[in-house]
């Protein structure tokens, strides 16, 4: 049973219908069910995505803003993120420390790889924001570095279907979910789980990833706990 684990999921999923900023109740929603984690004993991380806001890549594509000025701006969206994610977790009795890998110290700490393990051996959950702190890689990649760097057990990619699919299932009903696949069919066969990158960085740490849908209550805590219930694909060797 894994004992701590990293949760990524996108900006957003805190959206809503609307697909821009910040719905209060999938906000209190994600928060409730990250609390039962740490209240059955796991210690665990977070990268949240800033794309409800501002993605880089989009925010160059009129050549007005640089490329890397305009992943500089998504990783603000990403400080944005973690600052309401910490909040509905402290509403909720949860200990919480954000770590940026921008200094923006009067928001948030720095991230310090030491001191984050220490907050997670304490029982905190630990949100980094900020992504790598570099333009040109995307909190996919940050979310894997981060779950190696933190020594998590597994990387949990949340997402809004139960796992990844042979095929869209949204515009195939007969698309098959697949329960396991390895990380070089993965890259291979460009199956979108993650970037190419963040792939690659789990594959050389052996770092399982697992695709689930974060919106069913309950199933994070059932993945964790390894119950038959748990519905979910895996990426690993």
């Amino acid at each position: 049973m894994a004992k701590r684990v990293l949760v990524k999921f996108s900006g957003e999923a805190l959206a809503g219908e609307s697909g821009f900023g910040i719905e209060s109740g999938i906000l209190d929603y994600i928060a409730t069910e990250l609390k039962v984690l740490v209240d059955n004993g796991f210690q665990v991380g977070i990268v949240i995505g800033g794309g409800n806001f501002i993605r880089g890549v989009s925010a160059s594509q009129g050549g007005i803003i640089r490329r890397t000025s305009g992943d500089y701006m998504g990783m603000l969206a990403t400080i944005i993120n973690g600052v309401a994610m910490q909040e509905a977790l402290e509403y909720h009795g949860i200990n919480v420390r954000v770590q940026s890998a921008l200094e923006i110290k009067e928001v948030c700490e720095t991230y310090i790889n030491r001191r984050a393990m220490r907050h997670l051996e304490k029982g905190r959950v630990v949100i980094f924001v900020a992504g790598t702190g570099n333009p040109f890689f995307t909190t996919d990649t940050a979310a894997t570095l981060r779950a190696v760097e933190i020594e998590a057990e597994m990387i949990i990619k949340a997402t809004k279907v139960d796992g990844v699919y042979d095929k869209d299932p949204v515009k195939y009903p007969d698309a098959t979910m697949l329960k396991h696949i390895s990380y070089e069919q993965a890259l291979k066969d460009n199956i979108k789980v993650m970037d190419d990158t963040a792939i690659a960085l789990a594959k050389d740490n052996a770092l399982p990833i697992i695709v689930c849908n974060m919106f069913k209550q309950g199933n994070l805590l059932a993945i964790l706990k390894q119950e038959e219930s748990a519905i979910y694909s895996q990426v690993s060797n």
